[in-house]
């Protein structure tokens, strides 16, 4: 069965989307993108109207992704995560996750990376903890150990993690230091072994800082 497009209007109240009337009824709303290859008087099959509204299905969904990764960058499991949400077939997911690697919008190497550049320089913690994390937005383990191995040791994490709070801690004695500097450190994922080092040298710049005042 053919029928023929007697109107195509934009809709009100979203001017990205055009409203599609077939032999003079409404049949469908399509993408802006999509509407703008047909014109009145065009004759659609039923082939053809399946496969349009298939292609809006993409579109829509990754329009809608796009909105989703403009607040901050995603990795490709929320993504999955956020359409699946929303109804969206499997088949459509894998065709916006395809389209989105292509333009380099999703990369989950280049997200594991920036992730860990800004806990190091912000809010350092253990590799263990930032694999943790990794893991919980949905990183493949293969990428995490391919960014961690790039990136600086434990020790020189806690390192930085201690300095930042040390001067939290300016005018505490030795015990007190000690105990707040560890547990803080061990909430970061860090190890005893790492741990223990760290405060000794923290705490000995900062006696021999004071002492030079």
């Amino acid at each position: 069965m053919v029928r023929k497009i007697t109107a195509l209007k934009q809709q009100k109240h979203n001017r990205q989307r055009v409203n599609v009337e077939l032999d003079g009824e409404f049949a469908f709303g399509l993408s802006r993108i999509l509407a703008a290859w047909l014109e009145v008087g065009q004759e659609l099959s039923e082939e053809k109207i399946a496969q349009l509204q298939a292609e809006d299905a993409k579109e829509v969904a990754y329009q809608r992704t796009l909105k989703f990764i403009g607040y901050r960058m995603r990795t490709e499991a929320e993504v999955r995560d956020k359409l699946n949400e929303k109804g969206v077939s499997v088949d459509v997911v894998e065709e916006v996750l395809k389209r989105l690697r292509r333009s380099g919008v999703v990369d989950d190497e280049r997200f594991a990376q920036n992730w860990v550049e800004n806990r190091s320089e912000f809010r350092p913690r253990s590799q263990r903890a930032l694999s943790f994390e990794l893991r919980h937005k949905g990183i493949p383990n293969e990428v995490i150990e391919n960014i961690l191995s790039q990136a600086i040791d434990d020790e020189e994490l806690a390192y930085l993690a201690a300095t930042k709070q040390s001067r939290r801690l300016k005018g505490l004695e030795w015990p007190d230091f000690r105990r707040k500097m560890s547990g803080f450190l061990a909430r970061r994922g860090f190890s005893y072994n790492v741990i223990a080092p760290v405060v000794d040298r923290v705490w000995a710049e900062q006696r021999s800082a004071k002492t030079t005042e």
